[in-house]
């Protein structure tokens, strides 16, 4: 029987809408604090920009069950749209079907988006919010999880991948996200690898989920989260900020944005937030905020190994990726934690083509059992490799002291540092020189008529022979000792130089980074 056009397009229309939910589903999850898995979206893409893919998928075991708790789309809209006029793909599971667990149908569509990412080069962003296994499915959906596994590691480097945790994410679910470049977190969200039994058992101690896997958790303690924020829309008002500072792969440059702030600016406010006195802190992000275009600091990583700061600007338009050390925490001393920080962030920007400017205020690594037990040997080498690894422009100021070890490993020349600079109040050398003065002329100091005020002589004298930039400078360490005012004019004449910088490493399938 042949039939208008009209009642084809009903059709469609009745099956698109049961793919789509219930207003009673919407409120549930607005209860919860949370947005649903479309409205999340729109809340991501630029308006009217967003095309879903795969709308009337059905879970495989629709067959056997007889449509029971099922519905087009198998809980999770996949698709293709703009995100700051740039192309992107996302997975936005759905909370409201089977708890957005994952199948096997499921699981092809979250791949599927991430083949078309890798194939188009573009960012492939995940918004996760399920309960994790689908238990009615059985193996099909463990191994739904394994090609997402093997999906993220394909395109691990080549492509942006952020992960959103906006619910429950469980079990093996974790590692997804663990293996992206980004993961952010709201308050309302959790993480956590334990099964139920072991979450009940825990929750019998009156510890809450928030204490066991929250974003307050993974923030601070873990490290796992790299952005938390109070909620939904927040959360994806930040993944729109930080893919403004990505490319969309690893073939591409980053966003350029034609600059308001003055490339000749000068910053003579920097000679007042750093001490001259290098047992005074001071806060690296004022300096970071003076130099930048705009003062605008993308912070990554913000509440994890605090005494390492890691963030996206911009200079004279272009992205730059910062590392510095913190003197207002642990007197900016290297541990275990801000090398495994520095590390990651360091790769992202050398995977995606982003130059590293490092900030180094540094009096070495952080001493004791604590970190000797914990392996600072091999997590410090971990950041040596990284430095080394990277081929974009690394650019380096000193800004107060520079000592041992911590000198070498953060864009010293022996790691190929491209252009590195000192303030004239620079100390670098081994150690400080009261501890150098202390080690080599104890007997001597002990001797004298008046031990302090030969301490204090000696003191001044390798400070003036060791302990200053312009030994380093003699040896050609650094390139040049330039007046803090002048940071920012400087930096910006090196960056524009160094972007054309092509450097490759020797033929290898892969090195072996410490692990």
């Amino acid at each position: 029987m042949t039939r208008e056009m009209d009642y084809y397009k009903e059709e469609l229309r009745q099956r698109q809408g049961l793919a789509r939910g219930t207003a009673k589903e919407a409120g549930q999850q607005h209860a919860k604090g949370r947005l649903t898995a479309r409205e999340r979206i729109e809340l991501l893409f630029d308006p009217g920009t967003f095309q879903e893919i795969d709308t009337l998928v059905l879970p495989r075991y629709e067959s056997y069950l007889g449509g029971k708790d099922s519905r087009y789309g198998d809980g999770v809209v996949v698709g293709f749209g703009l995100i700051n006029g740039r192309n992107a793909i996302v997975a936005s599971q759905d909370a409201a079907v089977m708890g957005g667990s994952l199948g096997e149908m499921h699981a092809n569509k979250i791949v599927k988006g991430m083949r078309m990412a890798l194939d188009y080069g573009c960012p492939f962003i995940a918004l996760n919010d399920s309960g994790g296994a689908r238990i009615q499915e059985g193996v099909d959906s463990l191994g739904g999880y394994a090609r997402i596994f093997d999906a993220n590691c394909e395109a691990s480097g080549v492509i942006p991948q952020i992960s959103v945790i906006m619910g429950p994410c469980a079990g093996g679910a974790v590692y997804s996200p663990a293996l992206t470049d980004f993961v952010f977190m709201t308050e309302q969200s959790y993480m956590f690898i334990t099964g139920p039994n072991v979450v009940k058992a825990v929750m019998q101690e009156d510890v809450s989920l928030e204490e066991l896997g929250g974003g307050l958790m993974h923030s601070q303690e873990s490290g796992v989260c790299h952005f938390l924020t109070t909620d939904d829309r927040e959360c994806l008002s930040k993944v729109r900020t930080l893919l403004s500072y990505l490319p969309g792969n690893n073939q591409d440059d980053p966003p350029y944005q034609r600059p308001a702030d003055d490339p000749n600016r000068r910053c003579p406010e920097l000679e007042q937030i750093v001490p001259t006195d290098p047992h005074k802190a001071y806060d690296v992000r004022q300096v970071i905020a003076s130099v930048v275009d705009d003062g605008r600091f993308f912070e990554v990583h913000q509440l994890w190994a605090q005494n390492m700061v890691v963030g996206f600007a911009r200079l004279n338009g272009y992205v730059v990726g910062i590392v510095a050390n913190q003197p207002m925490v642990l007197a900016g001393c290297i541990d275990i934690k801000a090398s495994i920080k520095a590390t990651h962030f360091i790769r992202i920007c050398d995977a995606y083509n982003i130059p590293i400017i490092t900030l180094q205020d540094v009096p070495g690594f952080l001493p004791g059992t604590d970190q000797e037990y914990g392996g600072i040997i091999r997590n410090g080498a971990r950041m040596i490799y990284a430095y080394s690894e990277a081929t974009v422009p690394k650019l380096m100021v000193i800004l107060r002291k520079s000592y041992g070890g911590a000198y070498c490993v953060m864009s010293s020349k022996g790691l190929r540092g491209d252009l590195l600079y000192a303030w004239p109040n620079a100390e670098i050398a081994v150690m400080g020189a009261e501890g150098a003065v202390n080690i080599l002329f104890r007997k001597e100091v002990s001797a004298a008529p008046d031990p302090e005020a030969r301490r204090k002589e000696l003191v001044d004298d390798y400070e003036r022979r060791f302990n200053n930039p312009y030994v380093a400078a003699s040896r050609g360490l650094i390139d040049d000792v330039i007046e803090p005012r002048d940071t920012r004019q400087v930096l910006i004449r090196a960056l524009s130089l160094t972007l054309s910088k092509r450097e490759r490493h020797v033929p290898r399938k892969h090195g072996i980074s410490p692990m």
